[in-house]
């Protein structure tokens, strides 16, 4: 797994109104946690963080707080403004050596399916997957080979296995799956012609109604 070395700054002002002044300077607010250490208030740079964030990859991070220590850590979780789709916070959890944690890891999609050159669409419903394994076991991302994908066939997270990876997601839960395509109902012309005499009747109770006046 790719490495990547975050510079920070540890953040002693915890107002929103100091968060929302530094993000004006482009600068991210985050968070530094793990089991057995306090937490640790960061912030740093937007661009340090896109590489880490806009990926399809899971990368192991050294955290590097005011220039010490560095510490191994994983994105945890990001969130971002509705509006413009930036980051505006960020958790970093601190790694163990000799403990197992738990994490999600992206799913990438290899092969072209039999299911989808007999005409089927293919529908990927899990893009990402919850583990659990030792912190040397990290994938950067779960492979998943769908060349023998046949129409109506699904493939499941019960179906994959790695060494000293268990997977936490649902065993039911389906990640990929060909379906066939869907076909729109087509109006014959016998229902055609009775829509066309629909608007009609109104006519027809109204020249009932002159009849029985006169």
């Amino acid at each position: 797994m790719e490495k990547f070395v975050l510079e920070a700054k540890e953040r002693k002002d915890f107002s929103k109104s100091y968060r929302n002044q530094i993000r004006k300077n482009n600068i991210i607010p985050g968070i530094y946690y793990s089991r057995h250490n306090k937490p640790v208030a960061i912030e740093v740079n937007e661009k340090s963080l896109k590489s880490l964030v806009y990926t399809s990859k899971t990368h192991l991070v050294s955290l590097m707080v005011d220039d010490k220590e560095e510490m191994e850590c994983i994105i945890k979780d990001v969130q971002f403004d509705p509006l413009t789709d930036k980051v505006v916070h960020f958790d970093l959890l601190g790694l163990t050596k000799g403990e197992t944690f738990q994490l999600e890891v992206p799913i990438q999609l290899i092969g072209s399916p039999i299911g989808v050159k007999e005409g089927g669409i293919l529908q990927q419903t899990l893009h990402k997957v919850e583990i659990e394994c030792f912190p040397k076991d990290i994938p950067e991302h779960i492979t998943v080979d769908i060349a023998n994908l046949k129409l109506n066939s699904a493939v499941h997270v019960g179906d994959l296995q790695l060494q000293d990876i268990t997977f936490l997601s649902s065993k039911e839960s389906v990640i990929v799956s060909v379906v066939p395509p869907k076909v729109e109902k087509e109006v014959t012309p016998v229902e055609a012609e009775v829509t066309a005499e629909e608007p009609e009747e109104p006519e027809l109770v109204t020249k009932t109604k002159e009849t029985e006046k006169e």
